[in-house]
């Protein structure tokens, strides 16, 4: 099946922050978007709460530009996100007062999380749930046991 280089470079990204422990809910750079980013945290501009889907004016100015970072539009990568940070357990918008998961970088906690954001990632590509690109994130003894071809 044919895929989109944005697509296979998200999953490439965040196989990778995956199984060497850099993704962290919490850190606008090490999030899912963060990595999809390349690790950066200019993302967390288009929106005035992490975790929210609303567009603040810098997000909906480039939005109506049809601006696209590493192929995603502003309100696509906060869905992304909001995603992840739900499957983690967040109670969204993050914040200090909110309900969040008790070890959010546990990697059960991420690996569902990453499931959702992969089930989402292939709507948005319009393609069938390619969930066998979960094998990608099973581990054992912290390593991968598969590798990425």
């Amino acid at each position: 099946m044919k895929t989109s280089k944005r697509f296979e470079a998200a999953i490439e990204k965040l196989y990778t922050a995956f199984h060497n422990n850099t993704l962290n809910p919490e850190c606008c750079k090490q999030c899912a978007v963060g990595n999809i980013l390349n690790n950066t945290e200019s993302w967390k501009y288009l929106s005035d709460e992490h975790g929210s889907t609303n567009l603040n004016y810098i997000g909906t100015f480039h939005q109506n530009l049809g601006r696209r970072f590493n192929g995603y539009t502003p309100l696509e990568l906060l869905t992304i996100e909001s995603i992840f940070l739900k499957a983690c357990g967040y109670k969204l918008p993050l914040h200090h007062k909110n309900g969040k998961p008790n070890n959010p970088t546990d990697k059960h906690v991420l690996f569902k999380a990453l499931t959702a954001v992969i089930s989402h990632l292939c709507r948005l590509e319009g393609i069938a749930n390619i969930m066998n690109y979960s094998k990608l994130f099973e581990y054992e003894n912290d390593k991968p046991k598969y590798a990425l071809a």
